[in-house]
């Protein structure tokens, strides 16, 4: 939530919007987790793509809302397609992954920096959310019951509360998700700019995670059904400010920790249920994000991101393409635009250029495995 009010932030969103996307980002893609958890006995766990939406927020200041929309349902259309296909494990398999951890690692930079930068805006703030962070994570008997962002947010919070400095002005609006049906509008540089990096991101990232995980606990997931799932609902969710839904890694490697296979399917339930409810309280939600401090969001964010952004720097700079890795990255981070298509985009594709002549036996190794 953090990163989806920062992303909000800098894309110039109104508390509408951020309502309609919580709505339908936590609310409606609970409704995947539940079904798919029941009906597969797998803990299936759906929500909307935090790598995607840092791309949407650095290119809304080139796009419109309405070209993001119509990116996001171009995006849903094509995975729909890549999983009624059966494609989806034969197009991945051409992507190398460094390529796209580095893209990552990249995009998630600026939040990294973020909090950073949150200790010159709110000294007081920032450390004391560092400090409990550190000290759930130092201490496995705190950060089992109290995990280290929860900790972070807890003494952020009480800091706020503290500092007499800081004025919640922000009315909370308390009242029940009203979704708004938003018009897209479907662009050349919008479709060039978010649709591959946002697909890439979906099932190159978060359900290649997902699935690996539920792989490593000895399930059988349902690779192409998912893709077909995270398809459908990014349409719907998309025309309501949204961007795509995606399997959780994450969140499927914690549901994979503990407890006996053939029940872990609960904590699928219970985690769209819990999805469910957010979305359904999501003018509250959005309208006391917006009451915070932004060093306060910008701290919450990117330590929530610490953890992602170390696995991006860890898989893409190991092993084979770590030239076409260092270039992504670079250009990635870079945030520069070239014929108004995004960074994220260009990075991958120079990055793929830069391995495809220096690195060539990588690539001959990717496409024999392939």
């Amino acid at each position: 939530m953090a990163i989806l009010l920062g992303v909000a932030a800098r894309g110039g969103l109104t508390e509408a919007d951020i309502a309609s996307w919580v709505a339908a980002g936590y609310g409606l893609v609970g409704f995947l987790s539940i079904g798919f958890s029941l009906y597969y006995r797998q803990p299936l766990s759906f929500a909307w793509t935090i790598a995607g939406a840092v791309v949407v927020g650095a290119a809304l200041g080139r796009l419109s809302f309405s070209e993001a929309i119509g990116a996001y349902i171009a995006t849903g259309i094509l995975m729909a397609v890549l999983g009624a296909s059966g494609l989806v494990k034969r197009v991945m398999a051409y992507v190398p992954v460094p390529l796209v951890m580095a893209m990552v690692a990249g995009m998630f930079l600026p939040l990294g920096v973020g909090l950073v930068k949150s200790f010159g805006d709110q000294f007081v703030i920032a450390a004391a959310m560092v400090a409990a962070y550190v000290i759930a994570s130092m201490f496995p008997a705190i950060g089992r019951y109290l995990p280290p962002v929860v900790a972070a947010l807890l003494a952020g919070a009480v800091a706020v509360a503290a500092d007499s400095r800081v004025q919640l002005d922000h009315p909370i609006v308390w009242g029940i998700a009203s979704p708004i049906l938003y018009a897209p509008t479907f662009t050349l540089r919008a479709m060039l700019e978010l649709v591959v990096p946002l697909t890439i991101t979906v099932i190159g990232i978060h359900n290649a995670q997902g699935i690996a995980y539920l792989r490593a606990s000895g399930y059988r997931p349902p690779e192409n059904e998912v893709t077909l799932a995270c398809g459908i609902a990014s349409i719907v969710t998309g025309a309501l400010g949204s961007v795509p839904a995606c399997l959780v890694g994450p969140v499927t490697g914690i549901f994979n920790l503990s407890g006996p296979t053939e029940h872990r399917w609960v904590s699928g339930v219970v985690f769209g249920v819990l999805f469910l409810l957010f979305g359904l309280f999501a003018p509250a939600i959005a309208s006391l994000g917006l009451a915070l401090p932004p060093a306060f969001i910008a701290a919450l964010g990117g330590l929530a991101l610490l953890g992602v952004l170390q696995n991006a720097f860890v898989h893409g700079f190991k092993g084979g393409f770590t030239l076409g890795a260092t270039v992504t990255f670079i250009v990635t981070a870079s945030q520069i635009t070239i014929l108004n298509v995004s960074a994220a985009f260009w990075g991958l594709v120079i990055g793929a250029l830069a391995s495809a002549l220096l690195e060539r036996g990588d690539y001959r190794a990717l496409l024999k495995a392939a």
